[in-house]
């Protein structure tokens, strides 16, 4: 990094409501199977309209001065479920069901042979937000941690087994997006957070095996959960000294909502923090001083050197003109620290 304090997001951006039924999306838990409904657009034109909605998440992006770039997820009815429907090994048809991160029931894939990449699944998402934005761009893939607890296992009699194969899938993506121009490519992982005793017994070995051989700079998303959908959140962290352990140089600490005791930090020496700062429960957007003094709260804790400053979460469920002023404080905030330090 060569500007301290850069800004990004954790992916996600609103897409517009010409192109996806917002208040569908919003009225469910983050679908596991495809949800083709959501579509406003035909699909012959779908992929047209989903780029347009890319270039607009872009330029929002560039006119609120983030550093770092992401598509916007522009193309994703969730963070997850484009790439894990996209594998060898799944019913796409016959979904089972599993206990969302609140213990609700949710259909989600169904795995009834090995799972194996067939294809690239996010590389021309890459290559068009390369062409498109001069300034570092990064790309999200869900983890194989996180899709094996968001499927209904009728295949493997080993968890651990299923979750390596996923791994393997992620390895080849991530080789492969690296490959299409990718700067940062983030791994989502928020199940290790939902369920940290799995976690604990093979969460970070699934991790470094979707990191094997990957050279380019990798980042790790946990969290509480869409703040739209997950209400409460707790003080403080299940699952996040064990990272040290990762094979990962980011790793994401949402900070706003849950005021967080950022002494935590003290337990990750080698990995730079994205530090989230937005508090995205809270519709009113916040001033750029307190954007600031939450950065602030970090630095006796973590040197500035190794902060990325980006929201709690992904902006998707926010409204479009909320998402693009928390941004925009979100990079002002930024600034008075980087002149205060530097």
């Amino acid at each position: 990094m060569t500007t301290i304090l850069p800004t990004t997001l954790f992916g996600s951006y609103p897409q517009p409501d010409w192109l996806i039924d917002r208040a569908k999306l919003a009225g469910r838990f983050p679908p596991r199977v495809r949800a083709k409904e959501l579509w406003r657009v035909a699909p012959e034109w779908l992929e047209q309209a989903q780029d347009d909605a890319t270039l607009l998440a872009i330029r929002d992006q560039e006119r609120a001065g983030l550093d770092i770039i992401t598509d916007g997820e522009m193309r994703r009815e969730s963070y997850s479920n484009r790439f894990a429907t996209a594998l060898e090994g799944v019913d796409v048809d016959n979904p089972g069901t599993a206990l969302d991160r609140s213990g609700h029931p949710n259909p989600v894939p169904r795995i009834v042979g090995r799972i194996r990449r067939r294809h690239a699944v996010e590389v021309r998402d890459v290559a068009f937000l390369r062409a498109n934005t001069n300034r570092r761009i990064k790309i999200t893939v869900p983890g194989a941690f996180t899709m094996a607890q968001q499927a209904q296992n009728d295949f493997y009699k080993d968890e651990v087994e299923l979750a390596m194969d996923y791994a393997a899938a992620v390895n080849e993506e991530i080789k492969d997006l690296f490959t299409a121009g990718a700067d940062v490519v983030q791994i989502d992982e928020p199940y290790m957070q939902a369920r940290p005793a799995k976690a604990r017994q093979y969460g970070v070995q699934v991790l470094n095996r979707a990191l094997s051989g990957v050279t380019g700079t990798t980042a790790v998303h946990i969290c509480f959960g869409y703040a739209a959908i997950i209400h409460q959140r707790p003080r403080g962290y299940s699952f996040l000294p064990e990272l040290e352990d990762a094979d990962v140089q980011q790793i994401s600490i949402e900070t706003a909502q849950s005021h967080l005791d950022c002494s935590v930090l003290a337990a990750l020496p080698s990995k730079i923090i994205m530090l989230g700062v937005l508090d995205l429960s809270d519709m009113s957007v916040e001033r750029p001083a307190i954007v600031a003094d939450r950065i602030r709260r970090a630095l006796p804790h973590v040197d500035a050197n190794r902060i990325v400053v980006a929201p709690d979460c992904g902006l998707k469920y926010l409204p479009r003109d909320i998402a693009f002023a928390k941004m925009q404080a979100m990079v002002e905030g930024a600034l008075l620290v980087r002149n205060e330090l530097s």
